[in-house]
């Protein structure tokens, strides 16, 4: 209702450039009781669905789903970066595409904000990879990454969290497209660091340019909308806010209950270390100190046969599927590499077309799951909710490529067919319960009285 049915902004008598300085509710950003969400272009795309089709909500739906079917293709299209042409990519596009996660998002308008915000955070990294690719020898690379920039610019005017796609861009140049391990991250090679350096220098610019357009200061909200933060212990505040990271891994893992309400109690507080919730807390930080440790870690060997083409079933003599890199190549880029093979092009450069190893994509995945999902964490300051799944859709994009990752691993150490077919079928069966949970989520979204029925289970109280 605020967003929409009563947003003076979205009115034609209303100046357009009113929604550059009012929250995404329609309030005055430095007015006392903003929320600070400032997110313009998502209230323009409203504004132009309003003068299109006024209150029907049939358009707005459309301009929702339309946007997440770019979505979905943009991060397939990513993931044949990191896979390759095959099952893999497929795989990845098929998990995105189908999480349940994602209902809230796309089916409630509001969560337009979030889709937007992911479209041009893929188009950034997008650019930003065209970058590292064209860098040092063609002089249209630093007009990729000014596209890079501009589109960072484009998704934090979506919705806050975009602004972390440069946070990620700096992850895959250095461990993705470099390849390297933790101790040879000190930068010798000054094009890596120069590119680094832009990167950080423009997102702190745009951090600076929104803390000052808010008013410098932060948003205040109720007790009901974040019970953790207006709490006197710190001990409970602290219990609490790490634990509900845990909460939200468990939400993409297993999206069985979902809700569009999860304040007040929704989540209760942990108010003592005896509570048994820690010890979600503990294996979930531990796992990921863990998964990210051995990846950082990973040996030479382990980066030359990951098993990135396992379809025909070669296998070397430890059971990995190892094969040269001509043969995860697309007809187009074969026939590239020949041509510069003939052209007598250096061995380094030549590993350039190679896809990047598991442990690099592990590490890139975990960034994609972790960082955008930062600014929800009150950290670094509260935020007006408990758990919000609609703030899940750009972080899912890491847990997708994290779980075709392992699918592969799975595959390619099963020694028999009957295992390999196994681990295929059940990732099947997976995107196939993830699609069907989407269909009934759906179900939910039909009308005001049928979401809030839905709630109910999770939020008896509100």
């Amino acid at each position: 209702s605020r967003a929409i049915k009563t947003n003076q902004d979205l009115l034609p008598e209303t100046p357009w450039t009113h929604i550059f300085y009012n929250d995404f509710w329609g309030t005055l950003l430095t007015h006392s009781g903003s929320h600070k969400s400032y997110r313009p272009l998502c209230t323009l795309s409203f504004r132009i669905n309003h003068a299109v089709g006024g209150m029907d909500p049939w358009g707005y739906h459309l301009v929702n789903v339309l946007l997440h079917a770019a979505v979905t293709g943009l991060f397939t299209n990513f993931s044949r970066i990191l896979f390759g042409d095959g099952y893999w990519t497929l795989i990845a596009g098929l998990l995105f595409a189908s999480h349940p996660i994602h209902t809230e998002a796309v089916a409630g308008i509001v969560g337009r904000a979030d889709v937007g915000a992911c479209l041009f955070f893929l188009l950034s990294l997008m650019c930003y990879v065209k970058h590292c690719s064209t860098r040092g020898s063609s002089p249209s690379t630093w007009g990729w990454i000014l596209g890079a920039g501009l589109c960072a610019g484009c998704s934090m005017l979506w919705k806050e969290q975009g602004v972390t796609v440069l946070a990620v861009s700096a992850v895959y140049d250095i461990f993705v497209f470099h390849r390297l391990k933790m101790h040879q991250i000190i930068p010798k090679n000054l094009t890596l660091f120069f590119s680094i350096g832009l990167l950080t220098s423009w997102g702190t610019a745009l951090l600076g340019v929104r803390l000052y357009w808010m008013g410098n200061k932060p948003p205040s909200f109720s007790n009901s909308d974040n019970p953790a933060a207006d709490s006197d212990s710190f001990l409970t505040r602290t219990l609490t806010f790490f634990y509900l990271p845990t909460k939200n891994l468990w939400l993409l893992l297993c999206p069985d209950t979902l809700s569009f309400d999860w304040s007040m109690d929704a989540v209760p507080l942990l108010k003592a270390v005896s509570d048994w919730r820690n010890l979600h807390t503990v294996a979930f930080y531990a796992g990921l100190l863990l998964l990210a440790y051995f990846s950082l870690k990973g040996s030479s060997n382990e980066r030359e046969c990951n098993g990135r083409t396992v379809m025909n079933g070669k296998q070397n003599a430890n059971g990995h599927s190892c094969h040269s890199e001509m043969e995860y190549k697309t007809p187009e880029v074969k026939s590239s590499f020949a041509s510069k093979e003939e052209n007598g092009i250096r061995k380094h450069e030549m590993q350039k077309l190679q896809l990047p190893s598991t442990e690099n994509i592990v590490i890139l995945s975990l960034s994609l799951l972790i960082v955008p999902f930062v600014p929800a964490t009150n950290l670094f300051f509260y935020v007006g909710f408990v758990i919000a799944e609609r703030v899940l859709y750009v972080p899912s994009m890491g847990f997708c490529l994290l779980v075709t990752v392992g699918v592969r691993a799975l595959y390619v150490k099963a020694q028999k067919r009957f295992l390999k077919n196994l681990v295929f079928c059940s990732t099947a069966a997976l995107i196939v319960f993830y699609g069907l949970k989407t269909v009934v989520r759906n179900g939910d979204w039909q009308n005001e009285e049928m979401l809030y029925r839905s709630g109910i289970k999770v939020n008896p109280a509100k």
